[in-house]
């Protein structure tokens, strides 16, 4: 099963994007043997000022067709990291191709494109960056595919 993670912003030379780096590079490695990956990133950029609506229409483009669509959102469902695990799992075992993760810009995502969405998933009640949330997505795919591969990065 593919992942694609698409954002709004970019993720510029530093901390974040070495981390985002690593992890998705660990999840390829992990992931593979268990049908999970590659992941990639798509970026976009509302660089018109067309706030949230904007931001919506070039993330819907983006979003490869057929994908399962996941949004980050703080009104989500918050799961614990083996419950994810499962959940990946799920999407994988009943036939999935795409899973595609949207995350919003600063002003988080559109009603609209919320309404679309097959699954919402919280990292909690309060409201990260943006940016942040890209790298802690990230750590938590690879975490997942370390959970299904019994490794023992997650202790439980």
């Amino acid at each position: 099963m593919r992942l694609h993670i698409a954002a709004v912003g970019r993720l510029r030379q530093g901390p974040e994007r070495a981390l985002v780096d690593d992890y998705l590079a660990r999840l390829d490695r992990t992931g593979r043997a268990l049908g999970l990956g590659p992941a990639n990133e798509i970026e976009v950029e509302d660089r018109k000022g067309g706030g949230m609506a904007a931001e919506a229409v070039l993330l819907e483009r983006a979003i490869p067709a057929g994908s399962l669509l996941c949004i980050l959102d703080e009104r989500g469902r918050t799961l614990a990291s083996p419950e994810f695990a499962s959940q990946l799992a799920s999407w994988r075992d009943t036939g999935r191709g795409d899973v595609c993760f949207a995350i919003g810009g600063a002003d988080g995502l559109d009603p609209a494109l919320r309404q679309k969405a097959d699954f919402a998933l919280s990292f909690g009640q309060m409201v990260w960056p943006h940016m942040l949330v890209r790298v802690m997505l990230a750590e938590q795919l690879y975490r997942a595919a370390s959970i299904l591969a019994n490794s023992p990065y997650h202790r439980a």
